[in-house]
């Protein structure tokens, strides 16, 4: 059996707060369901209601003189300008953590300060001592604040972040990580947020950003010769290497070295092949040329021992077979071109596809490519089967027929000795920079007419230029200045 309960009178309407008559189901001001308001509970829980302590009789409100007026001549104030507390229950004058206080304006100084001290005032700026300054709360309505030094250590040892209440920042401050980074012994900074540590795999601690190796661009430059090496933009590594050095020869005149390598892709660890053979060649020539050994015969020796190096790199463990057809598939292998510059003397070598180009100071002089390419397109040119637009336009132009590795049939180093009669520059590059200057013309107009007297400019012009033509390879350039007094007679040349 149901039962109704019979609901309370109402002294006023829900809806409009209009008294009702008696008896009325609906208000007869805004129409509301008056049977619908839902029956008193008999039983309420209670609550305590805390009532605040009444105040103190206060005064009137004083209100200071604004110190601006907006444009309708209506003053102006800020929240530090007048007496009281925010909803923390900090003084208005104190800034909350996290911002900078602002200044507190003198009698007659607001308009006559400088913008030197607004911004020191305004930013907290240090002294010269490394002490900032920060507000002393007062008594509200009190005197003014006063500011008392405080070190910026002193914030972290009170507290910082975790006594205001805030969430300590879960990245660190790049303003200070970037130092604490730098400071640790043998650390290296990320150069994308500039503040993690670069772990041993080469990502960063921080941003996880993966960190550019150390041979994805090289540059080194002596007195008399530069060199620059990129990866390039389509490569995910650099294979070329290079080395340039300087000594003496026996009578006290100077000889400059500069040697390029340039890895072959289709081989393993074609990076370490190429290091391995400038490597060699360098410390071979720095070893003969003092001892008084011709240049030309000196630079044939050098290419000899960075074959050797190269073909350690392929040493098989013991117990391979020497019939095994696989025994050498796929050994590291690099090409390699050298400059030799000694006793007037320009003598080059090289075994692979990397050239040596001679520019003239004076621009007016014939060029010169002073190397031939050991390649598929060299190899038909020489032989007459198709003129050089014919063989450089097939597919197959740039297969190289010799280079230095334990899978190379046979090693033949090319040496030239060259004896300028005139001021010029000497161009050592892989095939990342001529194939977008091939001809020794296009090289010429490449190279920036300075750089006789800045190489390592020119060297970065270079690249850049390869790089503008589209990087598909790995580039590689050393420019060796070449000076001689002038005298009238013709170049006299011999080659190997």
């Amino acid at each position: 059996m149901s039962q109704s309960h019979q609901q309370p009178a109402l002294s006023r309407c829900p809806g409009c707060e209009e008294p009702p008559a008696a008896g009325d189901l609906f208000c007869g001001a805004c129409g509301y369901d008056l049977a619908a308001v839902p029956a008193r509970p008999e039983d309420r829980p209670t609550m305590a209601v805390t009532v605040p302590p009444a105040a103190p009789a206060a005064g009137a409100v004083r209100w200071p003189a604004a110190a601006e007026s907006d444009s309708a001549d209506v003053p102006v104030h800020h929240p530090a300008d007048l007496p009281g507390t925010d909803s923390g229950g900090r003084p208005l004058s104190e800034p909350v953590h996290g911002q900078k206080p602002l200044p507190k304006p003198d009698a007659g100084s607001v308009q006559g300060a400088t913008s030197e001290q607004g911004v020191a005032a305004g930013q907290g700026a240090e002294s010269e001592h490394g002490v900032a300054s920060r507000a002393e709360p007062g008594p509200v309505g009190g005197p003014e604040s006063v500011a008392v030094p405080v070190r910026r250590g002193d914030l972290a040892a009170s507290g910082g972040a975790a006594d205001s209440g805030d969430f300590a920042p879960t990245a660190p401050d790049p303003r200070t990580a970037e130092h604490a980074a730098a400071s640790a012994p043998g650390a290296k900074v990320c150069v994308a947020c500039r503040s993690g540590r670069v772990d041993p795999d080469g990502y960063c601690e921080n941003c996880g950003h993966a960190q550019p190796r150390e041979r994805d661009h090289m540059e080194q430059e002596l007195d008399s010769v530069a060199a620059v090496s990129d990866r390039g933009l389509r490569h995910h590594r650099n294979e070329d290497s290079f080395a340039v050095s300087s000594t003496a020869l026996p009578d006290g005149s100077p000889a400059v070295v500069a040697i390029v390598c340039d890895g072959v892709s289709s081989a393993s660890r074609p990076d370490e092949a190429s290091a391995a053979a400038a490597s060699a060649a360098n410390e071979a020539l720095l070893e003969s040329l003092p001892r008084g050994t011709h240049p030309q015969a000196a630079m044939h020796e050098a290419i000899v021992a960075a074959s050797e190096a190269v073909n350690a790199l392929a040493q098989e463990p013991a117990g391979a077979m020497e019939h095994d057809a696989r025994r050498h598939q796929n050994a590291p292998a690099c090409t390699l071109v050298g400059a030799i510059m000694a006793g007037g003397l320009l003598v080059v070598g090289w075994v692979g596809d990397s050239r040596v180009y001679w520019v003239p100071e004076d621009r007016t002089q014939p060029t010169a490519r002073l190397t031939e390419d050991d390649s598929w397109a060299a190899q038909m040119v020489a032989a007459g089967l198709m003129n050089e637009a014919e063989a450089y336009a097939d597919e197959r132009a740039h297969a190289i027929t010799g280079w230095l590795g334990a899978d190379a049939y046979e090693l033949e180093p090319h040496t030239a000795a060259f004896k300028p009669d005139r001021p010029g520059l000497v161009v050592v590059c892989t095939d990342g920079l001529w194939n977008y200057a091939e001809s020794a013309e296009e090289m010429a107009a490449a190279v920036p007419a300075d750089a006789q007297e800045r190489p390592l400019h020119g060297a970065q012009v270079l690249v850049g230029h390869a790089l503008d033509g589209g990087g598909h390879d790995n580039v590689t350039v050393a420019l060796v200045p070449f000076a001689v007094r002038p005298r009238g007679a013709g170049s006299a040349c011999e080659a190997v």
